[in-house]
């Protein structure tokens, strides 16, 4: 798709609700955060922390997402898996540097799941906090009001966003007008503000206060977080639209309140609780207690999306095991709903608002895994940067440095953060981490094994000869092109006979996030009546049986999916008594490799029609 399709109004306003919800909603929070960590609302304390994000979202946002690595894009889809697609194209499969990247990306895919599980909690409930200054009696009712949006918000997803999505673009810009509106009002009080984009300040600050230097910086750390899903949600709209959005609209309108909170402040002669909100007439802050409860759920929706894409694209790419996924719209490929990832979401996101209590408890645990995941970015970027965009080494020095130092001053800063709650999601992200590795190690074992049980592609003739056949079509799901199905081989033994038409058929995940349609499927006969039909999908699609029989009807295969049988081999795993980490591996890989989704869910196939034939493997 070229770049002027790509740029639309539509697009546009799509992009701002979409991707710029979770750092749209930071003013909620974020300036209040850092002048409590710089200990005072002085002159200098507002100043600095100006300065600190000025140059924070110049920096990291502006130079590092939206003009460089945004150009990192796997057939349009951004992301930490699409960077690790492309870093792939030039590593071998084995070795050093392809396990780093592989971990670095295991560990950027658990940090952004733990991103999923605090971002809703922390942004609801920074929006409801408005209550306490419309009514400080409403102080209690600040827990259930939040609980309630939530349970709400994720009782929803089962029957999709399609239709409340489009409401997310207009009102995400009205939440943008009304804080560059708020901001260059006060900003026009007090235009002394604008001395802070000197980063002299900044600098003046961290050192007058050195024992709260981190400390400033993990609070000002808040403005950031978001950042990274901007490149993630890159796929929906085009590099171009989530650009035009951010300098058009997003970042003026986020340093004009910014700067508004600092001219507040400079004003008031004291530290404000809920700045934003005291920006606004008594009059007009029920609205925006509303409009703001409104954006959180909408930059809360995001995540929950992000996290349901992520997790197929986890499941595909051999991260995790096969997940029940389902498909909510007709029309777009990327409404999909996840229920036991939305489960585990919900359930955490209403431990997180009750644990912590309020927002000003949670940023104490927000940074860490939103750090994390951005310090792999820039790793990963460097990477693809030299070895695909063919930049020389002293370029790929001097700009990725630069975001590597930024990104680790952030990662010193957050990491004070752990005694007071920090260590939750790192901990989490551990437990994933160690999850997916797991699996990855879980299912190689798994393959080795059945390498030694299985039979060469080459001898299903000899297999065949002589069997009664029987009318109709067979097809046996293979997991491995080049050697017979274990449901064919159970199948001759438990019952003699083999359909006059046989198709083995082999889902491949290619590592782009869609495949052409006209370029679904490979044909060939590799025994007479017996054809080898290998399907690729990409890791952002949901693989389809019918699909790939269609096409392959289209490549002169006559056969429909109602006219056959379907046979899956089922692997019942069991692990081989072993002691240390590995045995402890390959007993937890058997237990997920248990509740793993059945293939004939996973693949879409026919309700009826499917026999499922068990093959017992020790691993």
């Amino acid at each position: 798709m070229s770049a002027a399709r790509n740029l639309s109004l539509p697009a546009v306003v799509g992009a701002t609700g979409i991707v710029y919800g979770d750092i749209g909603t930071s003013p909620l929070y974020a300036f209040e955060e850092s002048l409590r960590a710089a200990g005072s609302a002085d002159t200098q304390a507002v100043l600095g922390v100006l300065s600190l994000i000025f140059w924070a979202l110049a920096l990291s946002v502006t130079l590092k997402y939206v003009v460089v690595i945004m150009r990192a894009d796997n057939d349009g889809e951004g992301g930490v898996l699409a960077l690790l697609a492309l870093a792939e194209r030039h590593l071998s499969a084995i070795g050093t540097p392809s396990r780093v990247l592989i971990g670095c990306a295991f560990a950027g895919t658990a940090l952004f799941f733990c991103d999923a599980l605090i971002t809703p909690a922390i942004s609801v409930l920074s929006a409801v906090e408005g209550l306490e200054i419309v009514d400080p009696g409403m102080s209690r009712s600040v827990i259930p009001i939040t609980l309630g949006v939530i349970a709400a918000l994720f009782l929803i997803q089962r029957r999709g966003t399609e239709r409340i999505s489009k409401l997310f673009g207009p009102v995400m810009i009205v939440w943008f007008l009304a804080l560059g509106i708020s901001g260059a009002f006060w900003l026009a009080q007090a235009p002394e503000v604008l001395v802070a984009a000197n980063p002299a300040y900044a600098v003046h600050l961290l050192t007058a206060r050195p024992m709260l230097a981190m400390a400033i910086i993990g609070g000002v750390f808040l403005v950031l977080t978001g950042g990274e899903a901007l490149y993630a949600d890159m796929g929906h709209f085009g590099r171009l639209p989530v650009r035009v959005a951010w300098f058009a609209l997003v970042w003026p309108a986020l340093l004009l309140n910014y700067f508004g909170q600092g001219a507040l402040h400079l004003l008031s002669n004291r530290e404000l609780t809920q700045p934003l909100y005291s920006m606004f007439p008594e009059l007009l802050r029920p609205f925006m207690i509303i409009l703001a409860t409104a954006a959180t759920v909408i930059a809360s929706q995001a995540v929950i999306s992000g996290a349901f894409s992520v997790a197929r694209q986890a499941v595909q790419l051999d991260m995790l095991p096969r997940l029940r996924v389902l498909q909510t719209s007709d029309r777009e490929l990327g409404q999909i709903y996840v229920p036991a990832v939305n489960l585990v979401l919900f359930l955490a996101v209403v431990a997180f608002v009750v644990g912590f209590g309020s927002s000003t408890a949670l940023s104490a645990a927000y940074g860490a895994a939103v750090v994390g995941t951005m310090v792999i970015t820039t790793i990963l970027g460097a990477f693809v940067a030299y070895t695909q965009w063919s930049w020389p080494r002293w370029q790929v020095a001097a700009v990725f440095m630069v975001f590597f130092l930024v990104d680790l001053l952030f990662l010193t800063a957050n990491l004070t953060k752990i005694d007071d709650g920090g260590w939750i999601p790192l901990f989490l992200a551990s437990v994933l981490f160690a999850l997916f590795w797991t699996w990855r190690n879980g299912r190689a074992e798994l393959r080795a094994a059945l390498a030694e049980l299985a039979m060469p592609i080459t001898k299903i003739g000899k297999l065949l000869d002589g069997v009664p056949r029987v009318p109709g079509t067979g097809v046996y799901l293979a997991s491995d092109p080049d050697v017979v199905p274990s449901a064919l081989i159970r199948n001759l033994e438990h019952n003699h006979v083999v359909h006059e038409r046989v198709i083995l058929l082999h889902v491949r995940f290619v590592r782009s996030p869609r495949r052409d349609p006209a370029d679904r499927v490979t044909l060939d006969e590799i025994a007479p009546t017996v054809f080898r039909v290998i399907a690729h999908f990409g890791f952002m699609e949901t693989p389809s049986l019918s699909e790939a029989l269609r096409a392959a009807r289209a490549r002169g295969l006559r056969t429909f999916a109602g006219d056959c049988s379907f046979f899956l081999g089922q692997h019942v795993v069991r692990p081989r008594p072993r002691w240390g980490w590995w045995g402890l591996q390959m007993h937890v890989f058997a237990r997920m490799q248990r509740r793993s989704t059945q293939a004939a869910e996973f693949f879409r196939m026919p309700a009826r029609g499917v026999v499922i034939l068990p093959t017992a493997v020790e691993v």
